[in-house]
């Protein structure tokens, strides 16, 4: 058995101790916002927070998580309200997706120790692959976000969770779509 705190909560698993965080994680505890890309910790889709370090759950096992306190993207802020995923929508980064919950734990776990990163020190920290190329708004998401944290920005509130998406973009206005278009 292997106990630790996933999203805030004590958990307990009746796993093989070898299993990858990442499967725990989806299979067991049905977080499935926490994705598989490659299987190989390069593409990042499945980076959640591990004591406040961003870590690639497939590379991890869940023995190795004994007595640790694992944040999936589900738990990085139940209304969207992180500054992060604030930005994202502001910036308008998604494409496909895939990548979003990893890309946005992993900026979350950089900004909380820089909120002022360098495009150098964002690209060292967020090596996350994103398959759209959306690089440039990435990091001009996570530029924004730091300015959240700094308290030189705010940011329109995103949709809430169930919100149709009509009525979001009447809601956001970053989700609106341009005059003419």
């Amino acid at each position: 058995m292997t106990r630790f705190s996933v999203n805030d909560r004590p958990v307990e698993y009746r796993m093989d101790p070898e299993t990858p965080l990442l499967w725990a994680l989806r299979d067991a505890s049905n977080l499935t916002g926490t994705k598989y890309g490659c299987g190989t910790g390069e593409c990042g889709a499945c980076t959640v927070d591990i004591d406040g370090e961003a870590i690639r759950s497939c590379l991890v096992t869940i023995a190795e998580c004994e007595g640790r306190f694992v944040t999936t993207i589900e738990a990085l802020s139940r209304d969207r309200s992180h500054p992060v995923q604030q930005a994202w929508v502001a910036e308008q980064v998604p494409q496909c997706g895939f990548c979003q919950s990893g890309m946005i734990m992993a900026a979350a776990a950089l900004l909380r120790t820089n909120s002022n990163p360098t495009d150098a020190e964002i690209d060292a920290a967020i090596t996350n692959i994103c398959r759209c190329g959306t690089y440039p708004r990435i990091r001009g998401a996570i530029r924004r976000a730091g300015r959240v944290l700094r308290g030189e920005e705010r940011i329109a509130a995103a949709p809430p969770p169930g919100i149709r998406p009509e009525d979001a973009a009447r809601a956001v206005p970053a989700m609106r779509k341009p005059p003419g278009s």
